[in-house]
């Protein structure tokens, strides 16, 4: 971090800490390991699951007793994405952060605010001796950004409140009381290695400098899709040349939209110069379609070493006419909320893998379930025209708004009375934990609050620093104010 020390201290310091631990999803060890240390140091009661999701109770403090209980709740991994040219390894690497102005960055890579300032702010309540409080637990999740497991694995009975806070949304000066459900629809391809055709030569195309994105919270920013983009160009040199695919790689995860890929393929050598001629038409028309949203787009072309294959002509047919017709984006708004995101889908990624496969992973969400499963259904019927084999998710619900919540009726005021000035009260078309949660406890009261984190799920992620302030006294206060059993 910068030699300025952002505020609240206290949070901040625990968030450099975590920054220095490693935790993709799936690979979750090492913040495990940490919360449980810290819980141990502070002698405060604690147990982990078999998922290895962490609830630590901490007592009231004095005259605070006849509280109710209360559990905050964060997720323990983050989203690990890097720029291509950064070095960087989340599997081993510490996080690099710097102030730049009001906002908390990090050197390339994701930053993981997305929910390390949940998990910061846990712990600076559970270390504390001065703050006002009720019976609180806190309760740290595993692998909330790859599917949910810990939410799915949790078994009823893991803790005991009534209340719940999420610490896991991103916009300050709104509170959420509901969010999408969502389901992953996956295609795979299979296809057979052939002969590089003769005379043949190889170029390399790549797409890189869109802004990406949380593919819930961003999918209606109109932002660019790596995928498609460079999807295009492949579409249209196959119509007019004997255009032949060896390589497609774009995107990572399901839940963010692709910034980058890169596509290796061959071409007869006398119609280099001509596809040089088209590749730079196509270009012109992206740019000056896409240059108010994304204006760093760099898109080039460059030639490549001859590869050992081409994958066979039909593959190569159905997979660039599957991607061409696969919907991204939003499907549909919510008439109930203006400005919501009811339904939409995210084409997040392809890639080749091991035994002659190529997998194509899409992403749909909607406050609706049956909408969910339509468009699923929709995805689903395009790659099956394509001859691929499909998968889906087992998914995970939504979680209904309720205007009527006590938390909120808390919460609300606790804004009002510190900052003099209505929150906005909506719901939020990214996926949450508390859809999950109330399956199991459908007796939950719960609501979402956060500092504001803009560019999650990209290395343009962002940590804004005086609403995390906000956000630290808004928790204290509502604390304070919960009510008596």
């Amino acid at each position: 971090m910068s030699n300025v020390q952002p505020k609240p201290e206290v949070i901040f310091q625990y968030f450099s800490e975590i920054c220095k631990i490693p935790r993709p999803s799936k690979k979750e060890g090492k913040i495990i390991a940490y919360i449980e240390e810290f819980a141990q140091k502070h002698n405060l009661q604690y147990k982990k699951d078999d998922a290895g999701n962490i609830v630590i109770k901490k007592p009231a403090t004095a005259g605070f007793e006849n509280k109710q209980p209360v559990v905050l709740q964060s997720h323990m991994d983050m989203v690990c994405e890097k720029n291509s040219d950064i070095a960087h390894d989340f599997n081993t690497d510490p996080i690099e952060t710097y102030v730049d102005g009001e906002w908390l960055k990090a050197k390339g890579t994701t930053l993981g605010a997305d929910d390390g300032i949940g998990i910061a702010a846990q712990l600076a309540l559970l270390a504390s001796k001065d703050i006002q409080h009720g019976p609180i637990e806190c309760l740290f999740t595993v692998d909330e950004e790859t599917g949910l497991t810990g939410a799915f694995e949790m078994k009823s009975g893991f803790f005991d409140s009534k209340i719940l806070i999420n610490l896991d949304s991103e916009d300050e000066g709104e509170l959420f009381i509901g969010c999408a459900g969502g389901i992953d629809t996956v295609a795979t391809f299979a296809y057979e290695p052939a002969k590089v055709p003769s005379d043949s030569i190889a170029m390399k195309l790549s797409v890189k400098g869109l802004q990406g994105g949380h593919s819930g919270d961003d999918i209606d920013k109109h932002r660019g899709n790596s995928i498609k983009l460079i999807n295009r160009f492949l579409w249209k040199g196959t119509q007019l040349f004997d255009l032949r695919l060896a390589n497609l790689d774009g995107g990572n995860l399901r839940n963010a939209i692709p910034r980058e890929a890169t596509a290796i393929f061959t071409i007869h050598k006398d119609d280099k110069s001509q596809l040089i001629l088209e590749f730079e038409k196509i270009r012109s028309d992206i740019y000056q379609e896409w240059k108010d949203a994304e204006p760093n787009l760099d898109i080039t072309i460059a030639d490549a070493a001859l590869p050992e294959f081409v994958i066979d002509e039909p593959t190569h047919y159905d997979l660039l006419n599957s991607l061409y017709a696969c919907p991204h984006g939003v499907i549909a708004m919510s008439r109930q909320l203006k400005g919501l995101v009811e339904t939409s889908t995210n084409l997040a990624s392809v890639k080749f893998i091991q035994d002659n496969q190529i997998l194509v992973t899409t992403s749909q969400r909607s406050a609706v379930e049956s909408a969910k499963q339509d468009v699923s259904n929709m995805v689903e019927s395009v790659f099956r025209l394509a001859n691929a084999n499909i998968q889906h998710s087992d998914g995970y619900p939504g979680w209904a708004p309720n205007t009527n919540s006590k938390i909120l009726e808390i919460t609300r005021n606790s804004y009002v009375n510190l900052f003099k000035v209505e929150p906005v009260v909506r719901a939020i078309h990214a996926g949450l934990e508390c859809g999950l949660f109330l399956e199991k406890y459908p007796y939950l009261d719960m609501i979402s609050f956060g500092p504001t984190i803009k560019g999650a799920h990209s290395p343009d992620e962002r940590l804004h620093i005086p609403s995390t302030q906000k956000f630290w006294d808004l928790l204290l206060d509502v604390l304070k104010n919960i009510p008596e059993k």
